[in-house]
Formats: C-alpha cells, sequence, structure tokens
C-alpha cells in the first residue's frame, strides 16, 4: 500500500507538471523542499531564503561574483561610533506601487528585531533605525560595530503601510504555527513579485516591471515542491520542469553524461554538523537516567572517533561532499586550515573514552535529522557506526517544519543540521554556539551549549575594527569551539544543480538561485 501511495503521489506530481508548452521566458523549478512562508522576517533557513529573496530586497545584497554590493541602499557609512547612515537609492516601488522610503527602512529594521523574528540573531547590537529623510536612514548601535553592513544581508524591506493595513506588523510566530496574511502574501521592492504560493505545493513569482535593477529574461519562475528524488528528476528527464535545484547525490555522475542537461557545481560555503543537549541535567530522549553524557567531552569525542565520515562521502553521497574538522569552510574569513583535521575514525579509542566517561555499556539516545533522502541516509550510517561503539541510537526523521521549531527550542537530545553562513563568521558564531538569550542570541544553538570564554570572543569580534586582530580572535574561537567539540563538524556538500541545457545561471556556494542572474537562451 505505501508503494502504491507513493506512485499515486509521484503520478499526481507529474500530472500537475504537465501543462502544455512552455514558454522560454517561464522557468520551472524543482525542490524536495516548501518555504513555508512567505514573511521575511520569521525564518531563516536556506529553502525560505531562496524564494522570500527574490521578493524582499535588503539595503545590502551580493553580487554574481558573492561580493558585497549595493541593492536599495547605495552607499553607507559611519557617522559616529554607534551610527551608520544609509543613502537610498531613489526611485524605488513595492510591488503594489507604493515608493519606498526611509521610513520603512526604519519599520522594517524594527520589525525583524522583534522576539518572533528569526533574524534577530544577526542584528545583535542593532538598536533600531531612525529617518533622517526621505532618502536617508541612520542604523543605530549600541556599540562600535565591525560587522555593518554585511548583517543587513537577507534582512527584507517591508513596506510600513501594507504591513499596517493587513495586521503583520510584526513577524509570524512560525514555531507556534501562527498563520498570519503575510504567510501567503508579498509585497516587497525585489526583481520578482509573488504571484501564488500554494503551501507543500508551487510558488509562482513574475518579474516586477518596475524593478530599478537590470535582470536576466526570466518573466515567470514556478517554483514545485516534489519530495520524491526519482519524481524531481524524472519531471527533469521529460521536460517537465527544467531546473532541480536539489538532484540526488547518487544520481549527479549520471546526469553528468546525459546531452541533454547541464550541471553546474561549487562547494559548499555551510557546513553539516551533528549537535549534543548539553544544557540538562539528565539527557531527555535517552535511556540514561539522572545524567547528561553529552555534557561529558570524552563522550562528544567518542562520538567523533566513531563515525567514519570518510566512508560516508564516499558511499552514502557519492563523493559529492568533502569531510571537514573545521566548524567553517575556507570561504569563511578567519578560517584555520589547521582545523580542518578530523578527530580520526577509531572506534577502539571510542569505546574507551565511553568507558572512561562511565559507560561502558554505552547508551541509547534519539538522533533527529531532516527527512531530506540525503540527510536521511547519513544519520542512518551515523546510527550504525555508534552502534559498533555501543551507542544505540534511534533514528528519527522530521519534515523541516517540525525539525525546524524542535532545534531553535531545544526540543532535541542529539540532532543533525547544517549552517550556510556568509562570508563573515560573526553570524555564524552568534546563531550555533552563542549562549541562547535575549536579542537573537543563539537563536539556532540547539543543544544550548554554553561557554563564557567563547561568549566573550563572539561578542568581541562583533565590535574588533581591526582586520588582523578580529581574523585572529576569530581563528582563536573556531579553536575552541573544536578543542570543546561545542559542535561535531561532519562534511561540506558539493553543491549541484541539474538543468536543460540552455540556461545561463551562477551558483553561489549558499546554494541560493537568483532569478536576477538566469537568462533562458531557448
Amino acid at each position: 500500500m505505501v508503494v502504491a501511495r507513493a506512485a499515486l503521489a509521484a503520478a499526481a506530481v507529474l500530472l500537475l507538471l504537465a501543462a502544455g508548452p512552455v514558454p522560454a521566458a517561464t522557468l520551472r523549478i524543482a525542490s524536495g523542499f516548501d518555504p513555508q512562508t512567505m514573511d521575511p522576517h520569521a525564518l531563516a533557513l536556506l529553502y525560505h531564503s531562496r524564494i522570500s529573496t527574490q521578493i524582499y530586497e535588503g539595503l545590502v545584497n551580493r553580487g554574481r561574483d558573492f561580493a558585497l554590493e549595493p541593492s536599495l541602499a547605495l552607499s553607507w557609512k559611519p557617522v559616529d561610533a554607534t551610527t551608520w547612515r544609509f543613502a537610498l537609492r531613489p526611485g524605488v516601488r513595492f510591488h503594489d506601487g507604493s515608493p519606498f522610503t526611509a521610513d520603512d527602512v526604519a519599520f522594517s529594521i524594527e520589525r525583524a528585531l522583534s522576539k518572533t523574528s528569526q533574524r534577530a540573531f544577526q542584528l545583535r547590537g542593532v538598536t533600531g533605525a531612525r529617518k533622517v529623510d526621505d532618502l536617508t536612514v541612520d542604523v543605530l548601535l549600541a556599540a562600535p560595530d565591525a560587522v555593518l553592513p554585511e548583517k543587513l544581508l537577507f534582512v527584507g524591506m517591508m513596506s510600513r503601510a501594507w504591513a499596517t493595513k493587513h495586521g503583520v506588523t510584526v513577524p509570524q510566530d512560525f514555531n507556534a504555527k501562527q498563520e498570519t496574511f503575510a504567510v501567503r502574501n508579498a509585497n516587497g521592492t525585489g526583481p520578482f513579485a509573488l504571484k501564488a504560493y500554494e503551501p507543500d505545493g508551487r510558488t509562482t513569482l513574475v518579474a516586477h516591471p518596475g524593478w530599478w535593477g537590470r535582470r536576466g529574461n526570466v518573466a515567470e519562475a514556478v517554483y514545485t515542491v516534489i519530495q520524491s528524488d526519482a519524481t524531481r528528476l524524472a519531471a527533469l528527464a521529460s521536460g517537465q520542469v527544467d531546473l532541480v535545484l536539489d538532484p540526488p547525490f547518487q544520481d549527479v555522475a549520471r546526469l553528468r553524461r546525459d546531452a541533454r542537461l547541464a550541471i553546474v557545481e561549487t562547494p559548499d560555503i555551510g557546513t553539516q554538523y551533528l549537535g549534543f543537549d548539553q544544557r540538562r541535567d539528565e539527557l531527555e530522549f535517552s535511556d540514561v537516567k539522572g545524567r547528561n553524557p553529552f555534557r561529558d567531552v570524552r563522550v562528544r569525542r567518542a562520538i567523533a572517533h566513531a563515525i567514519d565520515v570518510d566512508l560516508i562521502v564516499a558511499k552514502v553521497l557519492r563523493g559529492q561532499a568533502t569531510p571537514t574538522g573545521s566548524p567553517v569552510s575556507r570561504l569563511v574569513d578567519g578560517y584555520r586550515a589547521d582545523l580542518d583535521r578530523r578527530l580520526p575514525y577509531h572506534p577502539k579509542a571510542a569505546r574507551a573514552l565511553l568507558a572512561e566517561a562511565g559507560y561502558p555499556q554505552g547508551f541509547g539516545v534519539t538522533l533527529d535529522c531532516v527527512n531530506a533522502a540525503y540527510r536521511a541516509a547519513v544519520c542512518q550510517a551515523i546510527a550504525g557506526m555508534l552502534a559498533q561503539v555501543g551507542i544505540r541510537v534511534a533514528f528519527q526523521p522530521w519534515p523541516s517544519p517540525q525539525f525546524f521549531p524542535k532545534l531553535t527550542q531545544a526540543q532535541t537530545s542529539f540532532f543533525e543540521f547544517g549552517w550556510s553562513p556568509g562570508t563573515d563568521a560573526w553570524p555564524l558564531l552568534n546563531a550555533i554556539v552563542r549562549t541562547h538569550g535575549e536579542g537573537g542570541l543563539g537563536a539556532f544553538n540547539g543543544g544550548r551549549y554554553s561557554n563564557a570564554r567563547l561568549d566573550a570572543l563572539i561578542d568581541a569580534v562583533r565590535v574588533e575594527p581591526d582586520l588582523a586582530e578580529r581574523r585572529r580572535m576569530v581563528g582563536e574561537a573556531l579553536a575552541l569551539m573544536t578543542d570543546d567539540l561545542a559542535l561535531l563538524p561532519l562534511y561540506r556538500r558539493t553543491l549541484a544543480w541539474a538543468m536543460r541545457k540552455g540556461i545561463g545561471v551562477p551558483i553561489w556556494p549558499n546554494d541560493i538561485l537568483e532569478l536576477r542572474f538566469v537568462d533562458v537562451t531557448r
């Protein structure tokens, strides 16, 4: 019955996609994931950003080469130690035709700082924004800030009037499953406007004719969620979609040999990690009573020794990844090559460390993971390897809308997750290992790891103006993470997009497709 239902679901998706001839300037994109909301500040996840950033622009953006560039702000400069002034781009209009002004910037930054915003973590130290005149705004800081303006990336600008009219002046509370007008409706200034959003189905964007910039020739982009790997590739092979953003690893080599298709690839700026509940005195989803083994670094090191990441990359990921010991990739400023050496695969050492920590017979624990096929396969492989040293893992895959609230609310004992940073290390450090607290501190620190020395380094990095000293402090923070195994880095993917011939697109290392750069030539 399960197979029959899967076959019927796949057939339904293909029927949905079969809509006859498609104009050359329509781009049909398939992905295994839904953006989950159109609210630009409610989420800070890759699958959301892929679509939200086409609609809602920030004051700054990245160019074709991934370097920082002006967007809704033409220029910026510090006015004093705690104020940066941004000169806004004139003549910009929202998709509803209303003008974009400094009032909207001040409103949007305040909104992104709200308690329910998942973008608040990257704005640590920003206290608000103040209109100077219609095309000038000051961003206000609690202290000098070396991260501006980069921390304003992905902070989408919204219309104050539109948000007020529709009762969405604060972000959707995604973790509480709140439904607001901004979940299925949008009004940005970006190169594409929302035509329709059907959760877990389709998202349709259309080119905004009044956009201020230059773009390729895509007039319409249709994103279709196809969770089945086989069905996504069948849709590409049959010409029913033009581009697949997440082809399964095991099929990339075959797709390269298909003369009808093109593959673009790049190393991922992000990293996949294992995380551990390090807050609770008793591990919740475990058979250990009265203790939490993950609070002992010897147990965390035992897990590192027990996992053969090289084998996982070779067999599960088919070589489409690179094992890593570093918490960040070489594309992140402050990266240290010496930290990329992983603890070696050594099951005997793992068993010895477990015995030394007081767990000679191991223990049982639940491993939470997103139910994406490749990630589930990696988690299953990890579970098998840990069993060899006595750690009995109950693998639990979750759909993204259920997994990420568990992560942000620390409702997990042992978990696999990934993080795609920008080129600056501070937002990542602040998001995933800073002690959890108000104002976005440690917003994605799912294990509630806490280290006062690391906190002090992270906070110092944010305000240090000297680039060389800042890099030194980032390196020290990364070394501390590595020594303490705050998180266990696993691998960095080789990003690959598969598409029909005749589509020109640059691939960013954060796995986001920028529609403004796409040209469909046939």
